[in-house]
């Protein structure tokens, strides 16, 4: 009893202690999952709030791409936050308005089938993906976007004729993609395989003999994999050793030569190609120059095939490049000319590049060169106004186009008809877009000199024999700011004198002497040249009255224009001397702040070392830049002694130590008549004193070279030449501007400047040269021969001149010399505006602005004008002069007075002494008068 007691006992602890750990696990299972519903909740609140914040984002987007539907960023961010959110049906449609704006490129396209296939798992929507598939082909050639279709269609293999759709599929993907060296493989490999799955179908069972039939369709089938293998083997891909060595083990019989040929020649431009590839490869986005050495590559080759699938393989990375776009469309438009080829890839061109004119423009061409519909080609040009240009020209240029395309349109022949009146109403538009749409947007209309006006004119001139219209266009052009310029006015002459009559030819250049300002002499020129041909005595006579008349003002106007140009620039020159006189005031300041101690120590030294090169070496030079600046030797020349404890660093140190020990013991050779200064050479020219003299060796015999270095041994970039006669400098000066490694060197005349202080040199002209002209906005690859060649087409060239920096890069900018003043005048007025390669070129009378009048020898402001000197608070209106008026007139033109003294003798040529004015010489002077 007592044993089933105490295990009666046991049993019920352990029943309570196990109801005890049931109720603590219940209390644990209870607070967990409290805590599980609180975060749960808590979860729950941040997504509803980033749903919030993303569902405002895409509001937001949807409202920027409802002002501006061409921002592709905006496009793209929207599509990441619905695909995010899971809104399938605002995906698809964001989707689709993108891809009619824009091509989307392979990833946007892969994104959206994937998510189309999974969303139409049904086989009545495979149509559907089918069309997605073909609109994604079209964009851009991406052998990804082939491999996905020719899978997917692979799937509808069952339906009726899906057999012929799967082969039609894979046939159109190695046609595009096939000869992509690097993804083309995977394309003919995936077709080889369905083939192969194909020929294990038709393949009878072991040990049963097909049957006639059977055995055809199994060598229908074996013959297709026959080939496709040969397709392949003959063009180069990657690792096509292996599909070689594939054919081989499957085919169990010998290659066929032919095959073998081939697949040899294909090896031969693999390698070639390889390293192309290979750059390819390793280069980073977006990987323009190893595009173009492979497209550059590819051209001479010339194989069409090859040349677009490197172009489609460079567009598909860089494809919002409008430069090569261009390229690659100008090669279609001149070498392959397949009409759908061509409309595509232009189609692709401006969808990509929707900005870029030039791209709209060729597009236009395209469509007119292959006899488009005029309902197509009106709809491209409505496009292109709303693509967004960035310049107000490029309007001009897209409507000069469209209306060049009417014109051609218009059969002429006829009085009236529907393309006339098109036409006419299209230069009406043209005319009205740009005063409002392009002046609103951009603060100009982009055509200035109305060129599109003018070509309306000729044309009611020329083909519409209006010229009533035409005179009415010209007067309108002319009352638009360009009554100013000599060559509207003589292309409206030449209207007149073409489809005109000799009135309205004289009237017009009446008006034009009256209201040219930039060429009126040329003006007046082609007004008396009409009358020596055309004109009466009378009119002979009133022509030459009015261009007299109009030239006296023009020169009276540059006269006072000339007078008040020197004027500014005496005032420039006093602030300038003011800035100095401030500047050397201050530095004044500071050095007597810093004690007299530390100033005569400093003084000591640089006398000491001024001594040293007294001693032993010849005066400081300096020489005249081309800005009329002067270049002083500020540090050691290598004749100069170093000062105490100097070791040279380096090679040049030694060379210039080597050079001095030469100079020390012959300081006679020294002769500045001999010598001349070169500077602007490279910092980093190595071994200047050899270099130098063999330069100048053909000059003449060569003396000594002095090159000029720093005190740590470094080339200062100039230094002296000395020959062993006077003949030689002339022949070295010749040598100006010759470049040596890739500096112009600069070759000027040494000249002492303690004994010629005012002593400057501008060795070209700085007044108005009427047979010169200044051309700016040159390109920089444009060379002097090219810019000779166009000059010769206006004139006889005598001179030209490009103007560079010191370092020798191109500014920009030339000066070109004609035989006479005639030819540079029409000259000026063929070239101003001309195109050379990408650049407007502006082309002028040489007239360079006023130089410095201080950097004339022998400059005195009293020559220029009189100078009134006013107080410290200017003239005011009372202040009157106190000084006598006989001391305001000079009593003798010859003699000056300087610093209160005058010539004892009265003559400048005389040697006495002068002396000061006494007050009775003052007085003398007074009662005189």
């Amino acid at each position: 009893m007592a044993a089933s007691s105490s295990a009666e006992q046991t049993q019920l602890h352990d029943m309570e202690e196990e109801e005890e750990g049931m109720e603590e696990r219940e209390m644990e299972s209870d607070e967990e999952n409290r805590m599980r519903g609180e975060n749960s909740d808590e979860e729950e609140d941040d997504s509803s709030d980033d749903e919030k914040e993303n569902e405002a984002e895409i509001q937001r987007l949807e409202e920027q791409l409802s002002i501006n539907a061409f921002d592709y960023n905006c496009h793209v961010d929207l599509i990441k936050l619905l695909k995010q959110e899971g809104e399938l049906l605002r995906l698809r449609k964001a989707r689709q308005k993108m891809s009619e704006l824009f091509p989307l490129t392979e990833e946007i396209w892969l994104e959206w089938l994937k998510d189309e296939i999974r969303l139409t798992e049904e086989e009545p929507n495979r149509e559907k993906v089918y069309e997605l598939f073909e609109k994604a082909v079209t964009d851009y050639i991406c052998p990804d976007i082939w491999l996905e279709f020719a899978q997917y269609s692979i799937g509808g293999m069952g339906l009726p004729g899906g057999m012929e759709k799967v082969r039609s599929i894979f046939e159109r993907a190695v046609m595009a993609v096939g000869l992509h060296m690097t993804k083309g493989q995977a394309v003919w490999e995936a077709y080889r395989e369905f083939e192969n799955v194909i020929l294990s179908t038709v393949q009878p069972p072991p040990g049963r003999v097909p049957s006639c039939e059977e055995q055809g369709c199994l060598n229908v089938q074996l013959e297709r994999i026959h080939t496709l293998f040969r397709r392949q083997l003959a063009v180069p891909l990657m690792d096509m050793e292996a599909t070689f060595a594939e054919y081989e083990e499957w085919s169990e019989q010998e290659v066929a030569e032919t095959v073998m040929i081939q697949y040899r020649k294909a090896l031969q431009q693999l390698a070639k190609c390889k390293p192309l590839e290979e750059a390819l490869i390793l280069a980073e986005p977006p990987k323009m120059a190893e595009y173009q050495a492979f497209i550059d590559f590819e051209l001479k080759e010339g194989d069409p095939a090859r040349i677009q699938i490197i172009y489609e393989r460079g567009l598909a990375e860089n494809c919002l490049v409008p430069d090569m776009w261009t390229k690659y469309t100008t090669y279609l438009d001149r070498q392959l000319k397949f009409k759908d080829l061509v409309l595509s890839s232009h189609e692709r061109a401006v969808r990509n590049c929707p900005w870029t004119m030039g791209l709209w423009k060729s597009y236009l061409l395209a469509l007119e060169r292959y006899d488009a519909d005029h309902a197509t080609v009106s709809d491209v040009f409505e496009k292109a106004l709303i693509a967004g240009f960035i310049q107000a020209t490029d309007y001009v240029e897209i409507w000069q186009a469209f209306l060049d395309y009417l014109r051609r349109r218009v059969d002429f022949s006829k009085e009236s008809s529907k393309e006339l009146e098109e036409l006419r109403g299209s230069f009406a538009r043209s005319l009205e877009y740009m005063k409002q749409d392009v002046e609103e947007r951009f603060g100009e209309s982009g055509d200035a000199s109305c060129i599109i006006m003018q070509i309306w004119a000729r044309i009611e001139a020329l083909h519409c024999k209006n010229i009533q219209k035409a005179r009415e266009l010209w007067d309108s052009i002319l009352t638009k700011g360009n009554a100013k310029y000599a060559n509207m006015w003589l292309e409206y002459y030449n209207l007149e004198r073409s489809y005109g009559d000799n009135a309205h030819c004289r009237k017009a250049l009446h008006r034009a002497v009256q209201c040219t300002s930039d060429y009126p002499e040329h003006v007046c020129e082609v007004l008396l040249t009409f009358e020596r041909v055309e004109g009466s005595l009378e009119d002979w006579d009133v022509a030459v009255l009015k261009t007299e008349t109009r030239l006296n003002r023009v020169n009276e106007q540059r006269a006072k224009a000339a007078v008040k140009e020197a004027n500014h620039a005496r005032q420039e020159e006093d602030r300038g001397d003011q800035r100095q006189k401030n500047k050397a005031d201050k530095k004044g300041q500071k050095k007597g702040q810093k004690g007299p101690g530390a100033v005569l120590k400093r003084k000591a030294t640089q006398d000491d070392h001024h001594n040293d090169w007294n001693n032993d070496s010849a005066p400081k030079r300096r020489r005249g830049t081309r800005d009329g600046a002067t270049e002083e030797n500020m540090e050691t020349e290598a004749g100069r002694n170093p000062p105490p404890g100097y070791k040279p660093g380096n090679k040049r140190a030694q060379q210039g130590s080597a050079a001095q020990s030469q100079n020390d013991e012959k300081p006679e050779l020294r002769n500045d008549d001999c010598s001349v200064f070169i500077s602007n050479l490279a910092y980093t020219l190595e071994e200047p004193e050899a270099k130098l003299r063999a330069q100048f060796e053909s000059c003449g015999p060569v003396a000594q070279v002095r090159p000029v270095f720093a005190t740590k041994g470094t080339f200062k970039g100039y230094g002296y030449v000395q020959f062993e006669s006077t003949v030689s400098v002339a022949e070295a000066l010749k040598l100006d501007r010759r470049e040596v490694e890739g500096r112009p060197m600069f070759v000027s005349p040494c000249v002492d400047k303690k004994e010629n202080p005012d002593f400057k040199i501008f060795k070209y002209n700085t007044t108005m040269e009427r047979q010169k002209l200044f051309i700016s906005g040159l390109p920089f690859s444009c060379t002097k021969e090219q810019l000779e060649e166009i000059c010769k087409s206006h004139g006889t060239v005598k001179d030209l001149r490009l103007v560079t920096y010191r370092s020798g890069k191109p500014k920009g900018l030339a000066y070109v010399e004609f035989a006479d003043v005639t030819q540079a005048s029409q000259a000026v007025l063929k070239m101003d505006g001309m195109d050379i390669g990408e650049n407007k070129i502006c082309v002028a009378i040489s007239n360079p602005p006023r130089r410095n009048m201080m950097d004339k020898p022998g400059f005195d402001r009293t020559d220029l004008m009189p100078r009134q000197v006013f107080g410290g608070r200017g003239r005011g209106r009372t202040q009157l002069s106190l000084i006598p008026r006989s001391l305001h007139r000079q009593s003798e033109p010859v003699s000056k007075v300087k610093n209160g003294t005058v010539d004892a003798a009265g003559d400048s040529s005389a040697a006495g002494e002068t002396k000061p004015l006494s007050n009775s010489d003052f007085a003398r002077m007074l009662l005189s008068k």
